[in-house]
């Protein structure tokens, strides 16, 4: 599985790493607008601020240029010796640029066993999933997968993709929770689509198949509640190519792009996610789509879809792949991608995205060499 970094360039600059100068320019100028108020309490304050958000030795230089700035401050005011008002304040900077030091250590330790333990989650979920094959039946395929920049815990945003005797079917869901609990119910739904795909003749089938699965699991673990469930798609190419068959159970309506525009493709009646069907009964509805040349299919995790900016407004992937693209799943999912962190500074939730495209016959196949593959970050 080939690794892709996604540069996430939107939202790097963080305007909090100026707060200790912003500070430091605030007491000089206070000072100089108020002689009469003591200013050194800011100072001493500008070390401690750069401590958890600066590197050890931008801490120290904060502190250093307190410290200065607080010498200048108290000659420029008494142009004689220091007073021992001005010793103490001076001394407090001095001690509190120590404390902010070990301070800025302690955080330092702490975010890289943070990071360490997302990289480990991030590398269980992708050994968890299935490698999705560049090409499959003249058709082109990429997809991704990010972990919450905010978690350290493992998801349960899954995807698979198999080409079987029947047409090529594939999966792509998200599973209630996050642990060990979830790994379990993906690991169960992969396994049983997997089996049930190669062998089972008809779309509903395959469902019913993965649902009794998920019953079981669910009646046989003592960790696993009843309200735990799987919001998924599963598709199904038709041997020709021609049409989709899809079954939605609770999951985010997957898009078609084609020509520049974008179609929502919506159930025509909703359904219970997967592991809560004995709700719902055995029916299994199926939605068909015609698929012409050249059109891309796009399924993605909630995680995608409830992403928000910081006035809370949810991302809408419809806009950004509206419009000129080109024929190629990895060109339209980095378009959907690009506009998303430029929506959200970071994700909230795990995200999968997988797209599929209906490659013209007798066009010029892109080079798998030179496009991200499946399983990349998106970071």
């Amino acid at each position: 599985m080939e690794r892709y970094q996604y540069k996430h360039t939107f939202g790097r600059v963080r305007w909090s790493r100026c707060l200790p100068a912003a500070v430091l320019l605030a007491s000089v100028l206070i000072d100089l607008a108020w002689p009469e108020v003591n200013t050194f309490p800011l100072l001493a304050a500008v070390s401690v601020i750069a401590a958890p958000m600066l590197s050890l030795a931008w801490t120290i230089a904060s502190g250093a240029a307190a410290c200065l700035v607080g010498l200048f401050l108290t000659f420029l005011e008494s142009k004689e010796l220091f007073t021992r008002s001005d010793l103490i304040g001076l001394s407090t900077i001095a001690i509190l640029t120590v404390v902010a030091a070990f301070l800025n250590r302690m955080f330092a330790r702490e975010r890289e066993q943070l990071r360490t333990s997302r990289e480990v989650a991030e590398a269980v979920q992708r050994a968890v999933l299935p490698a999705v094959p560049d090409r499959v039946r003249g058709l082109a395929v990429a997809a991704r997968y990010q972990a919450a920049q905010e978690e350290a815990l493992i998801g349960g945003d899954l995807y698979a993709l198999y080409d079987t005797p029947y047409g090529l079917r594939t999966v792509i869901g998200d599973v209630r929770g996050k642990g060990t609990r979830a790994v379990t119910l993906v690991n169960t739904l992969l396994g049983s689509f997997h089996a049930a795909a190669l062998q089972l003749p008809d779309l509903p089938a395959v469902v019913r198949s993965v649902e009794v699965q998920l019953q079981d699991v669910k009646s046989h673990r003592d960790d696993t509640t009843y309200e735990d469930f799987v919001t998924a798609v599963v598709v199904e190419v038709s041997p020709d190519r021609s049409v989709l068959r899809m079954a939605n159970r609770g999951h985010p309506a997957p898009l078609m792009v084609h020509d520049g525009e974008v179609t929502v493709l919506e159930p025509e009646e909703p359904s219970l996610p997967l592991g809560l069907g004995d709700l719902a009964g055995p029916e299994v509805p199926v939605d068909e789509f015609v698929w012409p040349p050249g059109a891309t299919l796009v399924m993605f995790t909630d995680g995608i879809t409830e992403a928000r900016d910081r006035n809370g407004v949810f991302f809408d992937p419809v806009p950004p792949l509206t419009g000129p693209l080109p024929p190629d799943p990895g060109a339209v999912l980095d378009a959907m991608l690009a506009a998303l962190f430029r929506h959200t500074e970071e994700l909230e939730d795990d995200a999968a995205a997988l797209a599929i495209t209906h490659v013209p016959v007798g066009s010029v196949g892109r080079d798998p060499s030179t496009t991200p593959q499946a399983g990349g970050s998106w970071r």
